[in-house]
């Protein structure tokens, strides 16, 4: 149980902590896209002034048309690598292509002063693959206020891609490693975390267990006094009598409740190998029908089984399963009016042994369901009263099903009667 917990709480922690590594991750590395985009749109609008800048020059001095050849970072061969400048071009007040520099820009203008990332294929001298990706401006260029054309520029966007992608193989590689770290920093504080709990409970599981086991013994000596009380003569008083027999009832009561609180107490999460034996299902139920005790709980009833000829084996205690299949049946027989019918049935299903334990009771309301295997639940407190539980057969036949690695459910309507199945895993040679 404090293992499951540990694990669980090991689990939300790194659950919870890489949620915020990973939202983290992703924000650093959108900060970055960020940066890289915003570093080339001001180199690229400052390349983009320079030459507006140069064009309003010639055109101060008089000369008729543009020429990208005396802008100084450009000149008449291609742009040296520092430029980082793909293409460069003059386009008219139409938006038509007039003049460029460098690789072939659009012929035709699509926007005026706007950033644009463009996919391209075209061999270009400074990409370092074929599929390349640029950055653009489109830049208006006024002269006397009169709008004449517009620059436009591209260049790579090679190393921005090559931060980001080192940027990537980073947290990719550091993520993982992150996490592997936080879950086992999970792992440790959880076991930190349980240790006072696990400890509380060990000692409330200590109380409990010591407890029960020193109440048996004045109730044993309250019990086999009321017995040697009773072996006296009658003439001594028929009130006594009665009084002693009350008190051998009460303690026998007492014994009964302690006994189960002891081993409720006891007997927590799955059973250890050890602990188990190859079981014939088929064996244990036939013998548990002729038992003496489901023979008196039913000495009213039309009780029934369903067994099948061959064997059924499951590793299980045979003591343990006895128990739960026995409280099963005397819980039907209490809750089951004179003359009705209480089955007991044994079949196979996938690979799973089923036993059920039918009866034509008084039946479970809906809204009482989901509670029935809490301890000391009762359904009707009247009824229970006078049958005499204590509301813990249903709560331990459930712990020993569970301990067993088992699922036990039930079924039931309202004066139609219940159903409750017990699924165990079919041991296989």
């Amino acid at each position: 149980m404090f293992t499951r917990s540990r694990r669980n709480l090991a689990r939300w922690f790194t659950l919870s902590m890489g949620s915020i590594l990973i939202v983290f991750a992703g924000v650093l590395y959108y900060q970055e896209a960020v940066e890289q985009l915003a570093l080339k749109d001001r180199l690229l609008y400052k390349k983009a002034r320079v030459i507006a800048a140069s064009v309003q020059y010639e055109l101060q001095q008089g000369q008729g048309r543009v020429d990208l050849s005396n802008v100084p970072f450009l000149g008449n061969n291609p742009p040296p690598a520092d430029t980082e400048v793909i293409y460069a071009g003059w386009y008219d007040r139409l938006g038509k292509l007039r003049q460029f520099f460098g690789a072939p820009p659009p012929e035709q203008l699509s926007a005026a002063f706007e950033f644009q990332t463009i996919k391209t294929t075209n061999d270009l001298p400074l990409a370092k693959s074929k599929v390349s990706w640029l950055r653009q401006l489109t830049l208006p260029v006024r002269h006397k206020g009169q709008l004449i054309g517009y620059v436009q520029v591209a260049i790579l966007m090679a190393d921005a891609q090559d931060a980001l992608r080192g940027l990537l193989m980073f947290l990719i590689m550091a993520v993982p490693i992150a996490l592997g770290v936080i879950s086992l920093t999970g792992w440790v504080l959880g076991g930190l975390a349980m240790q006072p709990i696990r400890f509380s409970y060990e000692q409330l599981q200590r109380f409990s267990a010591d407890a029960s086991h020193e109440l048996r013994t004045p109730l044993a000596a309250v019990l086999s006094n009321a017995q040697v009380g009773m072996l006296a003569p009658l003439d001594q008083g028929a009130s006594k009598h009665l009084r002693l027999e009350k008190i051998a009832e009460i303690a026998k009561s007492m014994n009964t409740l302690i006994g189960n609180l002891l081993f409720l107490a006891r007997q927590a999460g799955h059973l250890s190998p050890e602990f188990l034996k190859e079981v014939d299902l088929t064996d244990l139920l036939g013998e548990l029908i002729d038992f003496q005790s489901t023979t008196i709980a039913a000495q009213h009833l039309n009780i029934k089984s369903d067994l099948p000829e061959q064997s059924i084996v499951v590793l299980a205690d045979p003591d343990l399963l006895h128990q739960a299949v026995g409280n099963l049946l005397s819980n039907a027989c209490k809750y089951t009016k004179a003359g009705g019918i209480v089955q007991l049935r044994l079949y196979t299903q996938s690979c799973s042994a089923v036993i059920q334990v039918e009866d034509n009771g008084i039946g479970i309301p809906a809204t009482d369901l989901p509670y029935i295997f809490e301890r000391f639940y009762r359904v009707d407190k009247q009824r229970a009263r006078e049958t005499g539980g204590f509301g813990l057969g249903l709560a331990i036949a459930q712990q020993i099903v569970q301990a067993h690695g088992g699922h036990l459910s039930v079924k039931s309507e309202v004066g139609q009667g219940s159903i409750f199945q017990i699924e165990l895993s079919i041991h296989k040679n």
